[in-house]
């Protein structure tokens, strides 16, 4: 019988993404077991004393706490970094824990960070509120300005950390333009790519540091577990985040590691078909709404550089009603068919009004800098049948008077 207790990277990086996420990082034990094992456990015993000493001392491989160290775990990360075209990467407990630990690991008091302005409401609290708590300077630009991230440069500048496509508003960042620059000036790039996966972009392929992920969204993508991940070259991940890991803790259990490495085996047909539902959702809701943002038409504002950037328009939306906020929650309770919710990703369809929701603790300024209105909806597109949802919204919108 052919048995793998561990895989050739030379071999793995040679195929496609889709086998990548069904067979990457796969190590099978002495059961030739065809699914991932799940190993829940904390802890890992010794053949002797001595062994124990030189696993810690890093002379002798294997497993020392699963703080540190899972065989599920270890899977999901190999297959993640695959995907992501990384040399390595790191799996967290949530998304937030991933981007908190992607910056953390790497600033100190006196440095400088320049984010994008558009963003998730508490990735924007780590740049403006958390960041400045320990002494690091942070300076919000317009994303979509790459010629403003060169300005915002100072001497002490030391990350770039953006979102593309970005979450709610859906402002598309020049990632090779914004790296080169970053580059030019020894700065790391940290991008989040939670809205497009490593199915629809691969960031490091334009020159992006280090990529960060919720899991919790597409790559689980039917609302089960919460997850992180960080990607990026070994030196970065094994000497620069994974003791900041080591020592904080934001650990994925064995557990969601599991249920993400079944959720990535569907990954690629999941993302097609949610994006190819979102076309024509988007397609329909465009004649019937004041205003509607998705990268996959033309009438976004940045539809050329997305598609450089990534192979479809992705499977979320936003649209735009002068009702404001009344009108808004009028829409959403009118719907039969999808769910009210601010997670994304998801094999099912959901929405959720931004200002009372996912960035309900920015204040009003700060939101209306990004563009999020008081009218304003984000959709995430499911896999139910596009005609179905469109039946929904039609039925929705009539009773608003759209």
């Amino acid at each position: 019988m052919k048995r793998h207790t561990g895989q050739d990277r030379s071999v793995t990086t040679r195929w496609r993404p889709a086998t990548q996420a069904v067979r990457g990082g796969t190590v099978r034990s002495e059961f030739g077991e065809t699914s991932e094992a799940l190993f829940l456990t904390s802890g890992y015993a010794y053949d002797c004393a001595a062994d124990a000493a030189a696993r810690f001392a890093g002379e002798q491989k294997g497993m020392t706490y699963s703080r540190l160290q899972n065989p599920t775990v270890e899977m999901l990360e190999q297959r993640i970094a695959l995907l992501e075209g990384a040399e390595a990467a790191r799996s967290m407990a949530s998304g937030m824990a991933a981007m908190t630990a992607a910056l953390l690991c790497q600033l100190s008091a006196g440095d400088h960070l320049v984010g994008a302005r558009a963003a998730f409401g508490s990735c924007r609290w780590l740049t403006d509120t958390l960041l400045p708590r320990f002494g690091i300077a942070t300076t919000v630009v317009d994303g979509r300005d790459t010629a403003a991230w060169e300005a915002a440069i100072r001497p002490e500048t030391k990350v770039f950390f953006f979102e593309t496509p970005a979450n709610p508003t859906l402002d598309i960042c020049d990632i090779r333009g914004i790296c080169d620059i970053a580059k030019k000036h020894g700065i790391t790039t940290v991008v989040d790519n939670a809205f497009a996966s490593p199915i629809l972009q691969r960031p490091m392929e334009f020159g992006a540091d280090v990529v960060a992920y919720s899991a919790t969204k597409l790559m689980d993508g039917q609302g089960r577990v919460l997850a992180g991940a960080v990607a990026g070259n070994r030196d970065f991940i094994e000497n620069t985040l994974l003791a900041f890991t080591r020592n904080t803790g934001p650990t994925l259990s064995a557990f969601n590691a599991w249920v993400v490495l079944k959720g990535l085996e569907t990954l690629d047909l999941r993302v097609q078909r949610q994006s190819e539902n979102a076309l024509k959702v988007a397609s329909f809701l465009e004649k019937r709404v004041p205003r509607l943002l998705y990268p996959g038409l033309a009438s976004h504002p940045q539809h050329e550089l997305a598609m450089r950037q990534m192979s479809t328009g992705g499977t979320i939306l936003s649209l735009f009603l002068d009702g404001g906020r009344k009108q808004a929650h009028g829409l959403l309770d009118a719907l039969q068919l999808v769910d009210i919710s601010n997670n994304i990703g998801d094999s099912r369809s959901l929405m959720t009004h931004p200002s009372s929701s996912t960035h309900a603790g920015l204040t009003e300024e700060v939101r209306a800098g990004m563009g999020i209105t008081e009218g304003m909806l984000r959709l995430s597109i499911g896999l139910e049948d596009a005609d179905d949802i469109i039946e929904d919204f039609d039925s929705a919108l009539r009773s608003v008077g759209l």
